[in-house]
């Protein structure tokens, strides 16, 4: 079991970026930019590792490889991107890796892409790359490959090495609990359970309990072996289950207009933990959106617009204004949900204006192209 903290530091130790490892200050999927990109970089460490891993890591200043963290992606839908894209797409997943130094809510990213031993190429136009491109990585660059293109493996010991120098241990584990419980949410409602008798998942959060049912909000959960973060969210509530062998997450948003208000069911995860030492993740999207009237809609959405073109001018807000402005990335979210196709860019668009007007408002954006996005890529 391999202990994805330590193999991120063995990576960033190792040396400089390269043909099985890259590395990102961020990477922006929600523009046709970046997913451009990202799909490129997917796509030339698969065809230039063909037997091993590669890796790209998400959250290091390119100069200096100092951690700095982005915000927890929470999207178990991104095989489904690269599978949309590539033609002989390899098996890819994302983890959020906690890293003591960083505040709430910042993680590392670690990608690990596992190539199907084929050629792996772009199947469609995305951005300013062509369907049919084929990209290895030449040193530390991702390169498009017009001939002779037949893959080779010159990496499987290397990164062989890397992962056998990041496995996991039994005082890793224990400090991994204590660290989590004792220090790290000192202040709130935490457990932890074994499964199989080798894992071990610990989750935190602040406790309500409606009807029975036992809700939690400002929510944590980790995967300790493996130093994955499963789960984090400062606003949304969720319920937790589990027996002997499983453990279930059920994920409820709040969304609605003005004061009606109600919380929604988004995704059920369903991780199960087996004696051989491996774990299986299955999410299932069950959310239904609520509908609204179109005419009150367009009115919200126009209104929305006028918001965002008045922060473009730096002109200052009414007090009514300014509550509305915390209502618009949850009521663009509706919008879209509702049919509204261009209320995806402006909620893009609105990123940095957020940022620097209101910060709950910026945060509560965040959520919601979370939210959009595994709508969209589900």
């Amino acid at each position: 079991m391999i202990n994805k903290r330590l193999l991120v530091k063995n990576l960033l130790a190792h040396n400089d970026e390269n043909s099985f490892y890259d590395k990102k200050r961020f990477i922006d999927i929600g523009q046709r930019e970046g997913k451009g990109k990202f799909l490129k970089h997917v796509c030339a460490l698969a065809n230039s590792n063909p037997i091993s891993n590669s890796f790209i890591v998400i959250g290091v200043e390119d100069e200096d490889n100092k951690i700095v963290g982005v915000d927890f992606f929470d999207d178990s839908k991104i095989q489904n991107l690269v599978n949309a894209y590539l033609d002989n797409p390899p098996l890819i997943s994302y983890e959020n890796i906690p890293f003591p130094h960083l505040p709430e809510g910042k993680v590392v990213g670690l990608v690990t892409i596992k190539s199907n031993g084929k050629v792996c190429a772009l199947k469609k136009n995305i951005w300013k790359y062509y369907g049919g491109s084929v990209f290895f990585r030449e040193g530390s660059i991702s390169l498009p490959k017009a001939f002779d293109v037949h893959l080779k493996d010159i990496n499987s010991e290397t990164v062989a090495t890397l992962e056998l120098h990041a496995r996991n241990n039994i005082k890793l584990t224990l400090d991994g609990v204590i660290d989590f419980i004792n220090h790290r949410h000192k202040d709130l409602s935490s457990n932890y359970k074994v499964f199989e008798e080798q894992f071990v998942v610990c989750w935190a959060g602040n406790e309500k309990k409606v009807k029975n049912e036992t809700y939690y909000s400002r929510v944590d959960i980790e995967l300790i072996n493996e130093q994955v973060k499963l789960f984090y969210s400062a606003l949304d509530e969720i319920t937790i289950s589990f027996d002997e062998h499983s453990f279930t997450t059920t994920e409820y948003v709040q969304l609605g207009l003005g004061s009606q208000q109600k919380y929604y069911p988004l995704e059920k995860v369903v991780i199960t933990f087996k004696e051989s030492g491996t774990y299986q993740i299955q999410s299932d999207l069950i959310f239904e959106p609520p509908r609204y009237d179109k005419k009150t809609l367009h009115h919200i959405f126009n209104s929305n617009n006028a918001l965002l073109q008045k922060l473009q001018k730096r002109l200052d807000l009414t007090n009514t204004e300014k509550m509305d402005l915390k209502q618009l990335p949850a009521t663009y979210l509706i919008c879209y949900l509702n049919g509204f196709e261009e209320a995806k860019e402006l909620m893009e668009d609105a990123r940095i204006l957020l940022r620097e007007y209101d910060t709950k408002a910026y945060q509560s954006l965040k959520e919601s192209l979370r939210i959009l996005r595994k709508v969209r890529y589900s």
